[in-house]
């Protein structure tokens, strides 16, 4: 009779990912074990967390998305909660595996606030991750032109497809300058391992 691997714990994840899910404060022992479940026994060699807090008219709501990246997928795994119709608080946590072969683009907008006086090697106190592997599309639509600018004629429409499956905004004046480093870090690692050929 075989023996059935036993199902992966949050302590196989790296300590810097756990400590990182601990701090964002949002259940982390669910997080964590979903990000265990998802990543499997693959190794994370580069993770980010991100939490989100949004103000609806009548409660605070808070959300994390938890970024890991292993040798041959990409993990993204997104918690958030509500109010259950009875009282109390209902956790639903989901995962998405995607195959680094499918990841289409690694796109990061630094946003510097005092462009004039940037520092060498800062990047910005502000960032958005954007990554694209297909699922979710953007269509920007607008009127063509030729060129000439008193022409009157109508050329019909232009525009661009652009993937925008995820895109993570952080600040280092919301999240503090660490996850606008973890960010960037991340940004590297996945922009070095996209359209590589996978470690076998």
């Amino acid at each position: 009779m075989r023996r059935s691997s036993p199902p992966p714990s949050y302590g196989d994840l790296p300590a810097d990912l756990v400590s990182a899910i601990e701090r964002a404060g949002y259940y982390p022992a669910l997080v964590s074990d979903v990000v265990a479940h998802a990543v499997g026994h693959r190794e994370v060699r580069s993770s980010f967390v991100h939490q989100e807090t949004t103000f609806d008219e009548d409660a605070v709501r808070r959300h994390v998305t938890v970024l890991a990246l292993t040798d041959v997928t990409l993990v993204i795994v997104h918690a958030d909660d509500r109010e259950a119709p009875g009282g109390g608080v209902v956790a639903t946590a989901s995962s998405e595996t995607i195959p680094l072969t499918a990841v289409r683009g690694v796109m990061v907008t630094h946003v510097v606030p005092d462009a004039a006086r940037y520092v060498p090697g800062t990047l910005g106190r502000e960032v958005t991750l954007t990554l694209g592997w297909g699922t979710v599309s953007r269509v920007d639509v607008g009127p063509a032109t030729c060129g000439d600018p008193s022409c009157e004629a109508d050329h019909g429409y232009d525009g661009t497809i652009t993937g925008d499956d995820i895109a993570l905004r952080v600040s280092a004046d919301a999240d503090g300058e660490a996850a606008v480093r973890s960010a960037l870090a991340f940004s590297r690692a996945m922009s070095a391992s996209t359209g590589l050929p996978l470690a076998r």
